[in-house]
């Protein structure tokens, strides 16, 4: 076990197709009651010009809305294609996002953590069923810091490579709570897109994009 660097300090798509076939309807629909209105009109009793001129300004700007939303799925689909890009990119790359899971990988597994205080602080680790295989208790100063484990139980019996959480609770001198925050730190395998943002996967555990707090290279343990 090693602490370090403790200091002082949904989808819319399916509603955007909806409105486009409704409007593309209404389009249709308006320009059958034009044509036929035309083909119908009395010889000795034409069509207004002002009217017939409002139906042509009408019938524009049916035509531009189709043509706007047509632009604006484009840009969403785009949009979502960049993000997608991006996400594979990191792909190999040691990220850190809110959370209490971290990957045990080569007898090392790290969680980034911020302390409010100084405060003694207690640390359970549990494997992917939720049992204790590792605590430990000690004093730290405030502010943030790395906590990292070395894949050994209480006992001193190496753990398998999987998905293990933490939990870390802190009181100081006066008995009182300290507020402390942890974050999933691990090496990108992967990325599901089937929801609507994609999902990083670090080993078992799964983080989303939008969470990411921090990117680095990956470093090779010699």
């Amino acid at each position: 076990m090693t602490v370090s660097g403790v200091g002082s300090t949904s989808s819319t798509t399916p509603s955007n197709a909806t409105d486009a076939q409704t409007i593309a309807g209404n389009f249709d629909t308006f320009l059958q009651l034009l044509t036929t209105e035309l083909q119908n009109q009395n010889p000795l009793d034409p069509l207004d010009t002002n009217q017939f001129t409002q139906q042509l300004v009408q019938f524009s700007g049916v035509e531009q809305q189709l043509k706007t939303n047509d632009y604006l799925s484009s840009l969403v689909t785009a949009n979502a294609n960049t993000v997608n890009s991006n996400a594979v990119g990191y792909i190999g790359k040691t990220v850190s996002a809110n959370g209490v899971r971290s990957e045990l990988v080569n007898n090392q597994a790290q969680w980034n953590f911020s302390l409010a205080d100084a405060a003694t602080v207690n640390v359970d680790i549990k494997d992917a069923n939720g049992n204790v295989v590792y605590s430990e208790q000690g004093k730290m100063q405030g502010g943030s810091g790395t906590f990292t484990w070395d894949g050994k139980d209480s006992s001193g019996n190496a753990q398998p490579n999987g998905t293990y959480s933490i939990q870390m609770t802190a009181v100081n001198a006066s008995g009182k709570n300290v507020a402390v925050t942890t974050q999933t730190t691990g090496v990108v395998t992967g990325v599901d897109f089937t929801g609507t943002e994609p999902v990083l996967l670090i080993g078992g555990a799964r983080v989303n994009l939008s969470g990411v707090t921090s990117v680095s290279t990956t470093t090779s343990s010699s």
